[in-house]
C-alpha cells in the first residue's frame, strides 16, 4: 500500500471522527437545554399560577405587538367584521433566568402555554374567536436568558363595529379592537403598546368593498365597581368604496328617472303605453329600493341612499301623477271643445232660422240702428275711452305666453311644462345632494 493511500485513510478517519464530536456536541447541546428547561419549570420549582412580580414589587408590565394578517370582511347588516391576526406579549419573569453558556443558548422555545403564568388578556369587542391548529398549534413561547418571555400566537376574530351610516355609501367607518385584562387590576398588571410601530398590516391589503386608510393605537382603561383594569385599542379607519354603489345604485336609478320622463313626449291618446310605462317604472324603482334596505341595517336615521332613493322613487311618481293630469286636462279640452261646438251649431241654426223669418215676411218693417252715434251716446263714449287706454299702455309681449300660445290645448301645455320642469328639478336636486354630501363627508371626518 503506498503512501497516498495512507494519507486518504488518516483524512476519512479524521473527518468521521470530527461528525461524531459535532454529533455529540449538539446532543450534549440538547441535553443542557434539557437540563435548563427542567431547572427552571421542574416540579417544585416553578408555580404558573403566580404573577411574577414587577421592579420592586409593583406591577407587571406587558407590552403588546400585532401583525395583522387579513381582513376578511365588513358587514353593514350585523355591524361586525372579521380579521386574522398575529398576537404578541412579551414581559419579565425573574423566576425564569437561566445561564445563556456563554451566548450559545439564545432562548427556549415553548409551545405549550400553561407551562408559564400568562397574562389574563381578553377581547372584549370580541363576537367569535378561534386559535389555529393545522397542522400543529400556531403558538409558541420564548423564554430568554434574563427571564423575558415573548407569547405569540395566530387568531381569527370576528368583532364588534358599531357604525354610523348617516352618510352610506359616502362615509368612513371606525372599528376598534380593544384588549384588557379580565382579572388583574393595574396595581396588578399593565399593558402597554411595544414602542416603534406596535401594529403592522400586510402588505398589499385586499377588502373587497373599503379601504383601510389608517390605524391608530390608545389606551381605554375602564374603571368598574371591582377597581380599574388597563386596556390598550386599535382603531382603525376604512373608506367605504364609491365606485360600486355609483355603478349598482345611483346610475340606475337615474336611468329609472330618465325612463319616466319619456312618457312626456308620448301622444296624448296613448294611454296604454304611458301608463304601463309610469307604472313599469315606478315598481322598478320600488323594487331597487327594497333591495338596497335589505342589506342594510332597520336605523332610526335617514341615510345618505334613503334620500337618493326616495327623491328619485318621487320623480317616477310624479311622472305617472303627471299623465294622470294630463288625461284630465285632455278630456276638459275636449269638453269644451264639444260645449264651443254646439253654441256654434245653436247660433247658426238661430241665424238660419232668422233669415227664413225675413225672406217670407217681406212686409216687415226694420228700426233701422244709426250708422253715425252722437257724441253724446254712451256706447261712443266707451269706445272711446277703451281706444285711449290702448293707445296710453301698450301691452309687453310676454315670451312664455306667447310661447306657451303656440299650444292650443292645456293638456298639451302641462306635457310640454312637464319635459323642462322634471329635467331642471332633477339637475338641482343633483348639484344639492353631491354638494351636500360630499362636503359633510370632509366635515364628519374625525379620527
Amino acid at each position: 500500500m503506498g503512501s497516498g493511500h495512507y494519507f486518504w485513510a488518516i483524512l476519512y478517519f479524521a473527518s468521521l471522527c470530527s461528525a461524531s464530536l459535532a454529533n455529540n456536541a449538539k446532543i450534549n447541546f440538547r441535553e443542557k437545554e434539557k437540563k435548563v428547561l427542567d431547572q427552571i419549570l421542574g416540579a417544585g420549582k416553578y408555580d404558573a399560577r403566580i404573577r411574577p412580580s414587577g421592579i420592586n414589587g409593583t406591577a407587571t408590565y406587558v407590552t403588546v405587538n400585532m401583525f395583522l394578517r387579513s381582513i376578511s370582511k365588513i358587514d353593514d347588516y350585523k355591524m361586525e367584521y372579521s380579521v386574522q391576526l398575529t398576537f404578541r406579549e412579551q414581559w419579565t419573569d425573574e423566576r425564569l433566568k437561566f445561564d445563556d453558556i456563554q451566548g450559545r443558548l439564545k432562548y427556549l422555545t415553548l409551545t405549550e402555554a400553561n407551562r408559564v403564568w400568562m397574562p389574563d388578556l381578553f377581547f372584549s369587542n370580541e363576537k367569535e374567536g378561534h386559535f389555529h391548529n393545522i397542522i400543529m398549534p400556531n403558538v409558541y413561547i420564548r423564554i430568554f436568558p434574563n427571564g423575558s418571555v415573548l407569547y405569540s400566537i395566530r387568531i381569527s376574530l370576528t368583532l364588534a363595529c358599531p357604525m354610523n351610516l348617516k352618510l352610506y355609501p359616502l362615509d368612513r367607518q371606525i372599528c376598534s379592537l380593544r384588549m384588557a385584562s379580565y382579572g388583574w387590576t393595574t396595581n396588578d398588571l399593565v399593558f402597554l403598546w411595544k414602542e416603534g410601530d406596535p401594529v403592522q398590516v400586510v402588505k398589499n391589503l385586499h377588502l373587497p368593498r373599503f379601504t383601510l386608510e389608517k390605524f391608530l393605537t390608545d389606551y381605554c382603561n375602564s374603571k368598574t365597581n371591582t377597581g380599574e383594569y388597563s386596556c390598550l385599542k386599535v382603531d382603525l379607519l376604512f373608506k367605504r368604496e364609491f365606485s360600486y354603489y355609483l355603478i349598482q345604485i345611483y346610475i340606475p336609478c337615474c336611468m329609472l328617472v330618465i325612463v319616466s320622463w319619456v312618457s312626456f313626449w308620448l301622444d296624448q291618446g296613448a294611454v296604454p303605453a304611458r301608463v304601463s310605462l309610469g307604472v313599469t317604472t315606478l315598481l322598478t324603482m320600488a323594487t331597487q329600493t327594497s333591495g338596497i334596505n335589505a342589506s342594510l341595517p332597520p336605523v332610526s336615521y335617514t341615510k345618505a341612499i334613503d334620500v337618493w332613493t326616495g327623491v328619485c322613487l318621487t320623480f317616477v311618481f310624479g311622472a305617472l301623477l303627471e299623465f294622470a293630469l294630463v288625461n284630465y286636462a285632455s278630456r276638459s279640452d275636449m269638453h269644451k271643445e264639444n260645449m264651443k261646438k254646439k253654441r256654434r251649431d245653436l247660433e247658426q241654426a238661430s241665424l238660419d232660422a232668422a233669415s227664413d223669418l225675413l225672406d217670407t215676411d217681406s212686409n216687415a218693417t226694420f228700426a233701422m240702428k244709426p250708422l253715425v252715434r252722437h257724441p253724446g251716446d254712451p256706447l261712443a263714449l266707451e269706445k272711446r275711452l277703451q281706444c285711449e287706454v290702448h293707445m296710453q299702455a301698450p301691452k309687453r309681449p310676454n315670451c312664455c305666453k306667447t310661447w306657451l300660445s303656440k299650444f292650443p290645448t292645456r293638456s298639451k301645455r302641462i306635457d310640454v311644462i312637464s319635459r323642462i320642469t322634471f329635467p331642471l328639478v332633477f339637475a338641482l336636486f343633483n348639484l344639492v345632494y353631491w354638494s351636500t354630501y360630499l362636503f359633510r363627508e370632509e366635515e364628519d371626518e374625525t379620527f
